[in-house]
């Protein structure tokens, strides 16, 4: 499946090294689970969001994706795509940005004609054609139709396709410079915090994370002498404060790096899909492991 990273050193700005596709080339016996797409997103110090994807695992720019790139910011977001909709292609491949703001997703949304509709004229916000990016764009204008609470925006958009689209996922993480947002819905994907002290659970530890499938690798020494909150879809340590987020609970770290969490969707979707129910390619994208 699809794999989620969000990291907030808030309100300190710090430095992150990411390695995206750590696996080595020369397995071919691996070629069949290169993912189909690799992207990073991050923010400059004007709070002008950054965006380095490769869309495909072979594309001509994959040395992105093996190579360790040092960035600063207060939040980050990676996002490893396994696709179950659209084309390999740039437009199609995570974090997207609206409104100066990021946005990765896990899951399948069904119905994207009705979620369509319901965008009208804000369908203009997409400019590829994953379930993904349509469900960003809503929560875009319910951001905006909130006067800009994001919180409030999550929470409509979702409660909508929660009630409206048929759903299998809808596990998400959406950053501005200074805060970070996540969404577990409902419990088909796990999707875990970590609120890290400084230094770690032993004290002046660098953050050193590493993804079980070998994908993903994250290293901060910044953050061995300041705190920092992680969500990711797996557990990437063995420290042992990660939690995993109940379904149907929006997670929020705010300006000051302070977490705040609250149960936004306590029903199941009104129209639940199992595996069986998607299409080869999308359950295919969805399976755990590898």
């Amino acid at each position: 499946m699809c794999r989620l990273f969000g990291l907030s050193s808030a309100p300190r700005r710090s430095r992150a090294t990411f390695w995206l596709l750590d696996a080595p080339d020369s397995l071919m016996a691996q070629s069949h689970r290169d993912p189909d797409g690799t992207g990073l997103g991050y923010f400059d110090s004007d709070g002008t969001p950054q965006v380095r994807k490769a869309p495909d695992a072979a594309y001509e720019d994959r040395a992105f994706a093996r190579e360790a790139r040092q960035v600063c910011s207060a939040t980050f977001l990676a996002h490893i795509r396994l696709a179950s909709t659209g084309s390999l292609t740039a437009p199609n491949t995570h974090p997207f940005q609206q409104d100066g703001r990021l946005f990765a997703h896990n899951g399948v949304v069904e119905d994207l004609a009705a979620l369509e509709a319901e965008l009208g004229e804000d369908l203009s916000l997409v400019a590829g054609d994953t379930d993904s990016e349509r469900v960003f764009a809503l929560i875009t204008r319910e951001v905006r139709r909130a006067r800009g609470d994001i919180g409030a925006g999550i929470e409509r958009a979702t409660r909508w396709i929660a009630g409206q689209l048929p759903v299998y996922s809808l596990n998400l993480i959406l950053t501005t410079p200074d805060e970070l947002w996540a969404l577990r819905y409902p419990a088909t994907h796990e999707l875990y915090v970590l609120e890290r002290e400084a230094g770690g659970p032993h004290g002046a530890r660098h953050l050193d994370h590493s993804g079980s499938a070998g994908r993903m690798r994250v290293h901060s020494g910044d953050l061995a002498d300041a705190p920092a909150v992680v969500v990711a879809s797996e557990r990437m340590d063995e420290h042992p404060a990660w939690r995993l987020m109940e379904p149907g609970e929006l997670f929020h770290v705010t300006p000051e790096g302070d977490a705040e969490r609250r149960i936004v969707l306590p029903d199941a979707p009104a129209h639940p899909l199992q595996l069986a129910d998607l299409s080869e390619r999308a359950a295919h994208s969805q399976k755990s492991g590898g």
